[in-house]
């Protein structure tokens, strides 16, 4: 079991997206192998990844070609709109392979070469300035798997190191919390 486990997850984009449903690729290997998930839940990995999955678990794919195309992911980047950037750093927390820069109260950068089009930054920003646009080096997730899968592992050891928390504090109510935020634009507003 752990083989298939291994090979489902090594042939997986390493996006780390959860559009899958899963906390990341190994989870959705995991259910996979055992719990019978269905194998065309990689929107990044598309039809390649599909097939890949089926042959390993020795599955027939055809019916399920068709509703993947339709569902196919392709690979974007996350740009974000520096000017509107409040430097609340939620940004850089949900990033799993850390491709965004920046600190606290400053504005923030996306490196594209090392962005894979996840997401996972994209539900937290409280002023909705990142923008996803196609990747201008990739042109789907498997070309970037490897650095992927690679800075994920950096990610999961600098946590753990750091005990530094995925999850941002929920300290005070929402309204402190909306506070803070609009506290924050109001300095971006008069910096500009």
């Amino acid at each position: 079991m752990q083989k298939n486990i291994d090979s489902i997850n090594a042939i997986l984009p390493q996006t780390q997206c959860e559009l899958c449903s899963y906390q990341g690729c190994l989870p959705y290997a995991e259910a996979i192998v055992n719990k019978g998930e269905r194998i065309d839940r990689c929107e990044p990995g598309g039809i390649k990844t599909l097939r890949e999955i089926a042959a390993i678990t020795k599955q027939d794919a055809t019916a399920l070609e068709s509703g993947m195309q339709k569902k196919t992911k392709t690979i974007t980047h996350a740009v974000i709109r520096e000017h509107e950037c409040i430097g609340c750093t939620k940004c850089i927390q949900a990033c799993p392979v850390d491709a965004i820069i920046g600190s606290g109260k400053k504005m923030h950068t996306v490196l594209t070469d090392i962005c894979n089009g996840c997401e996972l930054c994209v539900p937290p920003c409280p002023v909705d300035c990142i923008d996803l646009l196609p990747h201008p080096k990739y042109n789907d997730a498997h070309e970037i798997r490897e650095q992927s899968r690679e800075r994920f592992e950096k990610h999961k050891r600098r946590l753990a190191t750091k005990r530094w928390d995925m999850e941002v504090p929920k300290k005070g109510s929402s309204n402190d919390r909306k506070a803070a935020i609009q506290a924050a634009i109001a300095r971006k507003n008069k910096d500009s």
